[in-house]
């Protein structure tokens, strides 16, 4: 399963794209980049003009790259080297990204922060920055020339300063969660702010953090340094150093970060996380096919996903169109919660008197409220008192007795549930009241 890049999106990074993209003049951009732009141009350029970091050249970073790609379940990218005295990294391209660092990174950071650099800039990758990245660079210095008036450029340009300068904090949230911890990107800023590689004096972290809040207080406080601020520091790609670093560590005192770990945890050793953010707002999958819609959202790891047809329809929407998203019953979510891996997700579609259909189609007996993979983890006493509420009465618990620990968490949780002899089931089906109802279950080995 592809790693989740809601898991690291910075909230000002989501309002930011969403702000970028209602600019007018947005389109007219993408058209003229998409038409101007080369990958292949461009890994010429580095080929020719810089230093290509592999296991023949420099094999301690291409090791270090190795090791975070690993850990974020991407391909390697190509890495290079660039004679520049301004310590700086990047990542460019489209459909194969590449990585360069400066020597002026080399001489300001010491080499144990290489890999926070690294993670960084694969956190582009992860988010899927790099696309608007290349991009907003283009237009940001020139090269990409727009069909487009000063006066209509000038909003695009800003917009694009804003957005890249958030989506730095997604790129950080990345290196955290690959270190651990805030503790080496903080340094890292405080390296970048003043502290140089060699500097030998003790390096303050809370006081760089009080600094922070100062900076904070200075400019709330005040209108006027408010205002200034913009001026100084409104077309910087860049959050500021102390900011940033701050940033970075007040979002491992939240709980959103506490889920982010335990997601990027399990993902590292294999294992379906109990928790996911969701991917989508209540407009993402308006008019597509309820197919597609559904697919997706397993693909992100939902287990409980149902489709239901729906008599209700809106303006043009076509057949099997999709007409609301549903999270445990409720649509006033927003891109970026966190839910249950099992929360019950129902993707809404229109079909032509579907109410109709379904009641002609309807057998009598008990309707299942749940589909199969509702139950996957859930207490089987928990399942069990379900189905006997339900009017169940032919229940039989099945343990598979693979427990050696008490405090497992795995104990007394459901393997399979079968209904009529069939594992797979479907919320909504329903079967006659005698039907057997086998629960297989974890359970202690004693």
């Amino acid at each position: 399963m592809q790693i989740n890049q809601n898991v690291f999106i910075h909230e000002t990074d989501r309002a930011a794209m969403e702000a970028l993209q209602a600019i007018p003049g947005f389109s007219a951009a993408m058209k003229a980049f998409m038409n101007s732009f080369s990958e292949r141009i461009m890994y010429i350029e580095n080929m020719a003009t810089h230093v290509r970091i592999s296991e023949k050249q420099l094999p301690e970073y291409h090791a270090m790259l190795i090791d975070i790609c690993d850990k974020l379940g991407i391909d390697v990218p190509d890495l290079f080297l660039k004679l520049d005295v301004i310590p700086n990294a990047y990542t460019s391209g489209e459909t194969k990204p590449f990585i360069v660092i400066t020597s002026g990174l080399l001489e300001t950071v010491p080499e144990k922060l290489i890999p926070t650099v690294l993670a960084h800039e694969c956190g582009h990758i992860v988010c899927h920055h790099v696309l608007y990245r290349t991009m907003g660079s283009m237009i940001l210095s020139g090269a990409l020339m727009i069909p487009m008036g000063v006066l209509a450029v000038y909003p695009l340009m800003a917009a694009f300063h804003r957005w890249m300068r958030c989506s730095e904090l997604s790129a950080d949230r990345v290196a955290v969660l690959c270190d651990g911890n805030a503790d080496n990107l903080t340094e890292m800023c405080m390296r970048f702010a003043g502290f140089g590689k060699n500097i030998a004096y003790d390096m303050n972290v809370e006081a760089f953090m009080e600094q922070a809040e100062e900076y904070r207080q200075l400019i709330a406080d005040n209108k006027k340094n408010k205002t200034l601020e913009q001026m100084r520091f409104s077309q910087n790609t860049h959050p500021i150093n102390v900011l940033r670093a701050s940033e970075a560590r007040a979002w491992t005192e939240t709980e959103n970060y506490g889920k982010a770990k335990r997601y990027f945890d399990s993902y590292q050793k294999g294992i379906p996380p109990f928790e996911l953010p969701v991917s989508w707002n209540e407009k993402s999958f308006n008019g597509k096919n309820y197919d597609e819609a559904v697919s997706r959202i397993k693909e992100l790891g939902f287990t409980n996903v149902t489709a239901t047809p729906v008599s209700d329809k809106a303006l043009f929407i076509r057949e099997n169109a999709v007409t609301s998203v549903t999270v445990n019953n409720a649509s006033n979510y927003k891109e970026g919660e966190w839910a249950g891996a099992q929360s019950q997700i129902d993707v809404k579609y229109y079909r032509p008197d579907s109410e109709k259909k379904v009641f002609a189609d309807q057998p009598k007996g008990i309707r299942l409220n749940h589909s199969h993979t509702w139950y996957f983890g859930r207490k089987q006493k928990e399942a069990e008192k379900e189905f006997r509420s339900e009017g169940f009465e032919k229940i039989t618990c099945e343990p598979i007795r693979d427990i050696t620990d008490p405090d497992d968490r795995n104990n007394n949780s459901i393997i399979t549930v079968k209904v009529g002899g069939e594992q797979i089931f479907r919320r909504g089906d329903t079967v006659p009241s005698d039907t057997e109802i086998v629960i297989t279950y974890h359970d202690l080995n004693s």
